[in-house]
């Protein structure tokens, strides 16, 4: 049997081995990749991310049993780790909250390291994920590091975006000072058991609303008069804030109901479609600066680069000169 007939055909210890070739970037990856390409398109990406402590991965465990209890998809998660400072791999950290869900078969774990990569995603992830769906899971649940503002790079990702709030963090708007707000399909407050549940509820529902105001009054050419955000507007998707305890099973049913729905929408608006494009878009970006990043370096080579940093550090050019020169587009 194959390599592709083996993931196809469900063989978890080829799948687990062949996650590690591609994390690490094995040449031999690639053009199994290639061919599993022709079969994903079917899975649903759900991205989880937030402020480190928020109970992000005890949510995920949450989402993962309620799922599993009462449907037979099957749910992969990828938890994208900080990276350990001495052996850059990941810390495993999120596997320990998951204990309940080791021996479901129906379910696969995949902790990566972020390896320094910008809002907590490794380069690779995107790969992962595709793999997960031409293998057949249903549902891929992405959970991020927490990194803050650059978390937005989730977005590109997912179809469905939670972001994770916790009462009792010191500032109750903290999420919409870093910019997640905006890339939040369904706002989770965890940890509904805590005091100052209903101060973070009262703080992310008026800036939403806010929000939400703003860009229908801007729509509508109408600077001044407040509308109720999405109220006639069937095009529009205003993020729910739900409250979840994921160390209970309180809530979990219900952010389901809202992923479910958010997904239903997605494709009865068009904007499924709209997204899959974007995130295309994102890839091949990403996909084609690197490659030419590393064709430059094969040309320009070690002796260059040390050259340009030295002659900027003892200003002899600026920067943006070491670039033209580097590059070979100045003088």
């Amino acid at each position: 049997m194959s390599l592709d007939e083996a993931l196809l055909a469900g063989d978890r210890l080829a799948l687990s081995r062949f996650l590690t070739q591609v994390e690490n970037g094995n040449p031999e990856a690639r053009p199994v990749l290639d061919r599993l390409y022709r079969y994903t398109g079917r899975a649903h990406r759900i991205g989880i991310t937030g402020a480190p402590g928020t109970g992000k991965s005890s949510l995920v465990n949450r989402l993962v049993l309620t799922l599993r209890a009462n449907t037979q998809k099957r749910v992969a998660v990828i938890a994208v780790d900080p990276s350990s400072p001495f052996s850059g791999g990941a810390i495993l950290g999120d596997r320990v909250r998951m204990r309940d869900l080791a021996g479901d078969t129906g379910v696969f774990i995949r902790s990566m390291a972020s390896r320094g990569a910008l809002g907590g995603l490794a380069i690779t992830t995107a790969q992962l994920a595709q793999v997960f769906d031409a293998v057949g899971y249903d549902v891929i649940l992405i959970e991020t590091v927490g990194a803050g503002q650059s978390e937005v790079d989730i977005a590109r990702l997912a179809h469905t975006t939670l972001v994770v709030e916790a009462p009792g963090f010191g500032d109750d708007i903290q999420a919409i000072k870093a910019g997640i707000m905006e890339i939040a399909d369904i706002l989770v407050i965890n940890k509904a058991d805590l005091p100052g549940v209903e101060n973070t509820e009262r703080a992310l529902r008026s800036n939403l609303e806010m929000g939400y105001s703003i860009q229908a009054n801007r729509k509508a050419g109408h600077q001044e008069e407040f509308l109720i955000p999405g109220a006639a507007d069937s095009t529009v998707w205003v993020p729910p804030i739900l409250k979840t305890i994921a160390t209970r099973e309180d809530g979990a049913g219900q952010v389901w109901e809202k992923i479910e729905e958010h997904y239903a929408f997605l494709k009865r608006s068009g904007r499924l479609n709209e997204i899959e494009k974007e995130r295309v878009q994102k890839e091949l970006f990403d996909l084609t600066t690197a490659r030419l990043m590393k064709h430059w370096q094969e040309i320009a080579g070690k002796y260059k680069m040390e050259t340009a940093l030295q002659r900027v550090l003892d200003r002899e050019i600026s920067p943006e000169q070491a670039v033209d020169w580097l590059t070979d587009t100045g003088k």
